[in-house]
């Protein structure tokens, strides 16, 4: 059997379904393959935007996908794409062509060794040169991509290796096992007596309670010692919104009132998922302060390593959070909700952010407002990088998990189209809607191309202030200056027009320049079955609530 017949074999019995690419000369053995197997292929238009494709389908679905490119520029094209699964823990599949392995150190054709380039943005990364062990380095590539601290991994191919004929017997074959990590039973017991002795808990909701499948067990826990829920960015719809112990977000940038205050006020954190990012803790002294910390975490390395913890348990989300409630009632310990959980909602209330503003030119909070009234439980929203993604993670309220997905570690600009495209063929049956400024559409615009050619129908709203406005921000309270950041260009008009770039690629589209027309808007982005872009035009220099600590973030209005 060709050892390109062998790949595509194993990638079936592993599960894939889906692939996004691009073919080319390098990886033409395994597309031969591909064609008749049960994989539906999506070509895309950006090496770079294959990946996030596939980030996407999993973020959406819990459910790998394959990212696969030809040699040289086609390979080196993944590295952004790899890196933002990295930064998030999302488990994906690249496979890359690769010149023959005999013409290696004599500087053929597009080759260039993208294994070692992605070592450092992957969790792992093979060149395979022996034919023999083409099924051995697939099998351990899905084992390393889906254990402990999910992640995407690279596979490369020589052209001789896929040419080779092997040995290949696909009844003595199968996946590689791998087994979650349990808690200590003795640190759950420790865990359990901390959370007693404090008399402000709070619980920090990471997005490995996401990846783990455990929103249910962290509510149930929650629920039943009463202890306000604090969600990390990427554990955003991990809680209800109007849940009584949900107190939304902390951090500097992402963070909110209600979230920055419950955290302050706090003098133990029990923290499940989360690896304590820059943009969550802010000045890490401040953060810290006087509190105590258990810090749960499926990777090793994750404790201890921002801030000192108490108590460290490296162990499943889902695994651990039940047996903390085990423990919990196994002793008959259910306190009654303290005053502060008592005040939680109607704080909440009181200090939520104004978005209900009649400017013209809008304020993009106006149009998050409008989002959140119009856009259904089960939407899917996808976003990258920048000042609109800042005010999505502050202002948009999601009911469910894996209903948002932003790129959180990386900050990818590029990233919302075509993991939105991901998301929407993992999930046809739900809207699916990219939030996204004018500078990051320009980033990975060609996939519009396809969304067009696949019939994949997303709704793109476009928060257009014709700046780099994250970056205006910076410089001018930073360093007092302002340079190199405006997009709006053209007499009298305003360019690029992102309605018509829609169109060229099949979609539709349409500007919108007051609140009242956006809710008409959003209804025929949605019945439209195409890829429809909403260009709304608000105040240029709008400037987005953040600041250096929790304790000191600006507000704006």
């Amino acid at each position: 059997m060709r050892a390109a017949e062998v790949v595509v074999k194993i990638l079936e019995d592993e599960g894939i379904r889906v692939a996004f690419g691009i073919p080319g000369a390098a990886i033409n053995p395994v597309y031969k393959y591909l064609k008749s197997s049960k994989i539906r292929h999506y070509i895309a238009r950006h090496e770079e935007g294959a990946v996030h494709a596939a980030d996407g389908y999993c973020r959406a679905s819990g459910r790998m996908a394959l990212a696969i490119c030809t040699s040289g520029p086609a390979a080196t094209n993944l590295v952004t794409g790899l890196y933002t699964a990295q930064a998030d823990s999302i488990p994906l599949v690249a496979i890359a062509g690769q010149a023959a392995s005999t013409l290696f150190g004599t500087e053929p054709f597009q080759c260039v060794d993208i294994a070692t380039i992605t070592r450092p943005v992957t969790k792992a990364a093979w060149c395979v040169t022996n034919p023999a062990e083409v099924s051995k380095v697939m099998r351990e590539a899905f084992r390393t991509a889906l254990s402990g601290r999910p992640g995407p991994v690279l596979i490369d191919l020589p052209l001789d290796v896929q040419m080779a004929d092997v040995d290949y017997r696909p009844e003595q074959d199968g996946s590689l096992p791998w087994s979650k990590p349990e808690p200590d039973p003795e640190s759950v017991r420790r865990a359990v007596d901390l959370i007693v002795a404090s008399q402000a808990p709070i619980m920090i909701l990471g997005g490995g309670v996401i990846l783990s499948e455990a929103t249910a067990e962290f509510r149930a826990l929650a629920e039943y010692l009463s202890v306000p829920v604090i969600m990390t960015y990427m554990g955003k719809g991990g809680l209800p919104p109007d849940h009584p112990l949900n107190a939304g977000h902390a951090g500097i940038q992402v963070g909110q009132p209600i979230g920055n205050r419950y955290f302050l006020e706090s003098d133990l954190v029990l923290a499940v998922g989360c690896r304590f990012g820059d943009r969550h803790t802010g000045k890490c002294e401040t953060y810290i302060g006087s509190r105590k910390f258990i810090h749960i975490d499926i990777e090793p390395t994750q404790i201890g390593r921002v801030v000192p913890t108490e108590l460290g348990i490296v162990a499943d989300a889902k695994l651990a959070l039940v047996a903390l409630l085990e423990e919990a009632r196994r002793r008959g310990y259910r306190p009654e909700p303290s005053d502060r959980v008592k005040r939680l909602p109607a704080l909440r209330g009181e200090l939520a952010r104004k978005t209900d503003y009649d400017n013209v030119p809008l304020k993009p909070h106006r149009v998050f407002q409008e989002i959140n009234r119009f856009f259904p439980p089960n939407t899917i929203f996808t976003t990258g990088c920048g000042i609109t993604q800042i005010w999505s993670g502050q202002l948009q309220n999601i009911e469910r998990p894996r209903r948002y997905l932003p790129s959180g570690g990386a900050g990818t600009l590029g990233y919302e189209l075509p993991a939105a495209i991901g998301a929407k063929v993992a999930c046809p049956d739900d809207p699916v809607v990219v939030v996204v400024g004018d500078a990051g559409l320009l980033f990975m615009a060609e996939e519009l191309g396809m969304a067009g050619q696949h019939g994949i129908p997303i709704t793109i709203i476009v928060i257009n202030n014709g700046y780099l406005g994250l970056i205006r921000q910076n410089q001018k309270y930073a360093y007092s200056y302002e340079h190199g950041v405006s997009l709006w260009y053209g007499e009298g008009g305003i360019y690029p027009d992102n309605v018509k770039l829609v169109e060229a690629f099949g979609g539709r589209g349409e500007r919108v320049y007051e609140a009242k027309d956006l809710e008409g808007a959003f209804a025929r982005g949605i019945d439209s079955k195409v890829a429809y872009l909403i260009d709304v035009i608000v105040e240029r220099e709008c400037d987005c609530s953040m600041g250096a600590s929790i304790d000191a973030v600006r507000e704006f209005v």
